[in-house]
């Protein structure tokens, strides 16, 4: 559960490094969009690398990136839909339901 929680954290900024400066800073100049992205990826690789070592042995190295990818999805929706003010979609359904595919490939036997 550490590895979940860590990744879980990670995400969060992550998601916003990615994605909060085409709200937060549209109109500043790019680079320091990249500036202030590049200081909440240092959080998220403080967070993110400590949850891949912890996980790792317990989770294969597969299981681990399907995990990272189901918690990014559940990470990025709500960000998306109440952060960034976009509009709830079924096509986020959709792409869980992939995700959940993907979960039974990786994780079975």
């Amino acid at each position: 559960m550490r590895t979940v929680f860590l990744l879980m954290l990670s995400n969060v900024f992550m998601t916003f490094a990615w994605y909060a400066h085409l709200k937060d800073l549209k109109t500043a100049p790019w680079f320091l969009a990249v500036l202030v992205s590049w200081g909440l990826a240092f959080f998220e690789y403080m967070l993110q690398v400590p949850a891949n070592r912890v996980g790792y042995g317990t989770f294969s190295l597969g299981q681990l990136k399907i995990l990272q990818e189901v918690i990014a999805l559940a990470v990025f929706v709500p960000f998306a839909v109440f952060y960034m003010g976009q509009p709830l979609k079924l096509d986020y359904l959709w792409a869980g339901l992939c995700l959940g595919g993907a979960v039974f490939f990786i994780f079975r036997g």
